[in-house]
């Protein structure tokens, strides 16, 4: 498959670029970024535009600011161009539904690269949660990653900080886990720190909706930051109930490794016409999710 990709940063060239250079069902074709002398830079193919790229490839790779992507994901999928999208979706819940709703109305498949859902820990620990009856759960990201190295100077991080960067995929995992959340039970922000603290309530999924003994409600505790002066970063996610405690306590499986497998995945769905797990519809309930824990913060703050 050729794909292009959109994107011209840090996350673009150590992650992306390489795991589509390196995959044997991949033709890397290039890339194209807003700021051309960014892309120039790279060694890589440069594409004048960007409806040249789409024109040039049966799927894109974006690895843009979320306001980027829902701009111009949208365009590409009208093309009936495969998507591979990063999180958030995009900057409103608006916007990422018209990105899911072209894809779907135009026959793309989309998939996103939620990196930690294509880790082995990542995926054992899900599949110990299946097996499980669970009340509880919490989750806990800390990171310095706004406080030096190559993200700290990314305005849309800056803004948005740990929720909207971390934030899902947390959420994702949490949600994965213990059942889609239904609501925000609440919500607070400490600025100084960036440091989130959430309550979510979940309801089963739908196959456990038909189980007698399980939980109807659940509820989840999550904390997060990205200036909490931690090397490395901190990553737990617990699920706990009458079967015990089930935990993801690591993130070894490095991105390159977990985009490798998205890229498998990806290159399947597009093949049988399928729809992949993580796709851009998960991508709308995550960003649901975001949206209105900020929601429940802002209120509480009155």
């Amino acid at each position: 498959m050729r794909i292009g990709l959109v994107g011209a940063g840090p996350w673009a060239l150590h992650t992306h670029a390489p795991a589509l250079a390196a995959h044997p069902g991949v033709t890397f074709t290039g890339l194209w970024a807003r700021r051309p002398e960014a892309a120039a830079d790279t060694g890589i193919p440069v594409y004048e535009s960007y409806p040249a790229l789409v024109e040039n490839n049966d799927a894109v790779a974006f690895a843009v600011p979320p306001s980027i992507q829902a701009a111009l994901a949208p365009s590409a999928a009208e093309r009936g161009r495969h998507l591979i999208l990063e999180k958030p979706l995009a900057n409103t819940l608006s916007a990422a539904n018209d990105i899911a709703n072209a894809a779907r109305e135009n026959g793309a498949r989309t998939v996103m690269f939620l990196t930690r859902r294509y880790a082995p820990e990542t995926r054992e620990f899900l599949e110990s949660a299946k097996r499980g009856d669970w009340a509880a759960g919490d989750a806990m990201w800390l990171s310095g990653a706004l406080l030096g190295g190559p993200f700290a100077g990314s305005q849309w991080r800056r803004e948005g900080g740990a929720l909207r960067d971390i934030g899902p995929h947390v959420v994702d995992v949490i949600d994965a886990a213990l059942g889609p959340v239904e609501g925000v039970v609440s919500a607070h922000h400490e600025r100084r720190t960036d440091t989130w603290m959430v309550t979510l309530r979940h309801r089963p999924s739908e196959g456990e909706a038909q189980d007698a003994h399980a939980y109807p409600v659940r509820m989840s505790s999550l904390s997060l930051s990205m200036r909490t002066p931690v090397q490395p970063s901190r990553l737990r996610v617990s699920v706990y109930g009458e079967s015990g405690i089930a935990e993801l306590g690591s993130r070894d499986t490095s991105p390159l490794e977990c985009y490798a497998t998205m890229l498998d995945e990806f290159l399947e769905s597009c093949a049988l016409g399928q729809e992949h797990a993580c796709n851009a519809r998960r991508g709308v309930h995550l960003q649901w999710v975001i949206e209105a824990i900020e929601r429940v913060a802002h209120e509480a703050k009155y």
